[in-house]
């Protein structure tokens, strides 16, 4: 038997649940399938949505922004990605997100973090969450904080989210059907109709499921493996128990089943120097929804594009070191968001770095540890503060120690020491107020590669997917047409955020991406 639906939307992420709500909004009858049991690698974030132009919040704060600065900003980091076009209409509409958002359920606070973060402490809940008072982004547009963080306790803050706009999802009437794989798109005369999958109904297989899934969550993202020995298990369960079911869409199916950061052969043939990152995510973030997108002609691109994450603060002292390469030569202004860092390091330094500070700042630093920090960063800077540097007496000795060469590493920290004595400032221009010449011993050295490292991982995500239609959320052939009845959104397609990471771009390009395609399909099947 066929079960009919309106809009039949597969994974329940952000934008899975952003589809859903505007789609029932428009008063379309939806069904969602989940592989798991709804948040995905959303509901694992730290629940930071990327917004500006003016949104109640930064009113809230005193924060002044326009769309036109917002775009002048973005426009640095998405780099063609996507339209001009498209991108003015999500600068445009942000501070109506916002307002969508909290009418949904969600809650946030115009507290603003007073020091440079990459997630900040609870009473701060807007902050500067990307490069927008670093050189060269400072230069074509005034910083403003954007990083709006959903209200919650340390990193519960994307799981709160999450569980809010389901909450509202359900209430509207769409229907989700946990422990459900899509393994087939149905077709009919070159356009998608439906979909077949398996399923389990059995309420008490579901809830031994749950425990699991929840079990493995954050865990496996800081320990991969003990979380790998908790989704097998979960595997085990579905393959003994799923049956066979179909549905059929009258206005389209929507696939936001999240990015292939956890299918191995995927990352193997994609990932580049990213491949050793800690991956951010789920199980369910295995890369099938962009092969079904594939197997009925969709166009998949920028599957190259990765993202990691190697923060240099908190604390705020670190960002007053220098970071160099293996060569000793600088990698960049160390103020750079974290994610945008890294892929300089990757990308020109082997994915290799070391972080070198001295004694000053060492000190400094250690001071604002129970300021500065939540308590997942508190537990990696232990780390870092015990047994996770190296330590000598001179920049010589020191060099030696990390295997880099002596005289290029002291030639990079003579030229940064020089331009801040000057006056003349970094050569790489970082800002003035995060300079302080490294010169006291003892000096200190930290590991800063990418690697997964159960101590001191560098997480991250994939960032490519299926190619789509930009006004409507359809996902396009080779030839440019779109297929009829397929859309595709958040991680699973490409979006605003598909060239570079910034925290919080991802989750609103996948509100962005999402309310597109769920009004357009439910549209679809008024029609």
């Amino acid at each position: 038997m066929t079960e009919k639906a309106d809009v039949i939307i597969v994974g329940f992420g952000i934008a899975g649940v952003c589809a859903a709500i505007e789609a029932a909004d428009a008063g379309a009858k939806v069904l969602v399938l989940e592989r798991g049991h709804g948040g995905g690698a959303s509901a694992l974030s730290g629940g930071v949505v990327y917004a500006g132009g003016g949104t109640r919040i930064q009113k809230e704060a005193g924060v002044r922004d326009t769309p036109e600065n917002m775009f002048n900003y973005l426009r640095q980091e998405v780099k063609g990605i996507v339209s001009d076009r498209t991108l003015m209409r999500f600068c445009e509409t942000s501070p109506a997100m916002i307002d969508w958002l909290i009418e949904n359920g969600a809650e946030f606070r115009g507290t603003v973090c007073p020091f440079k973060t990459s997630y900040p402490t609870d009473p701060h809940y807007l902050y500067y969450s990307g490069n927008e008072k670093a050189w060269p982004y400072i230069e074509h547009a005034e910083p403003a904080p954007r990083g709006h963080r959903q209200v919650a306790k340390g990193l519960n803050s994307g799981k709160e989210l999450l569980t809010r706009l389901m909450r509202t999802a359900l209430q509207k009437g769409v229907e989700l059907r946990p422990f459900s794989r899509v393994h087939e798109l149905m077709t009919e005369n070159g356009a998608v109709v439906g979909v077949r999958y398996r399923t389990v109904r059995d309420p008490s297989v579901v809830a031994r499921h749950r425990r699991l899934t929840q079990r493995s969550g954050k865990l496996g993202n800081w320990f991969p493996k003990i979380g790998a020995r908790f989704d097998d298990q979960a595997e085990r369960l579905w393959q003994a128990h799923a049956r066979e079911a179909e549905a059929a869409a009258a206005g389209g199916v929507i696939l936001s089943a999240g990015g292939f950061v956890y299918n191995p052969k995927m990352m193997n043939e994609h990932a580049g120097g990213y491949r050793d990152i800690s991956p951010l995510g789920t199980a369910g973030d295995d890369g099938s929804g962009i092969m079904l997108g594939v197997s009925v002609g969709g166009m998949a691109r920028y599957l190259h594009h990765m993202t990691g994450w190697r923060f240099l603060s908190p604390p705020t002292a670190f960002t007053e070191g220098v970071a160099i390469g293996p060569s000793g030569r600088r990698i960049a202004n160390e103020d750079l968001y974290g994610a945008t860092f890294t892929h300089i390091m990757v990308t020109e330094h082997g994915a290799r770095g070391f972080l070198i500070l001295d004694s000053k700042q060492w000190k400094k630093a250690r001071e604002q540890l129970k300021t500065q920090t939540q308590i997942f960063q508190r537990l990696q800077l232990y780390y870092l503060f015990t047994t996770g540097h190296r330590k000598a007496g001179s920049l010589e000795r020191l060099a030696e120690m990390i295997g880099v060469p002596a005289d290029a590493m002291l030639e990079t920290i003579r030229a940064y020491n020089e331009g801040i004595k000057s006056g003349n400032g970094d050569p790489f221009h970082k800002a003035e107020d995060l300079c302080s010449p490294i010169e006291t011993a003892p000096f200190y050295a930290i590991d800063i590669s990418v690697k997964n490292s159960m101590a001191f991982p560098t997480p991250g995500l994939t960032l490519g997917g299926l190619v789509v239609d930009e006004d409507t959320g359809l996902v396009k052939k080779e030839s440019g047409e779109t297929i009829p009845g397929l859309y595709a959104a958040g991680r699973t397609a490409v979006g605003i955020c598909s060239n570079g990471y910034i925290s919080g771009l991802s989750l609103a390009d996948g509100v962005f991406s999402g309310r597109r395609a769920g009004a357009h399909a439910a549209a679809q099947a008024k029609g």
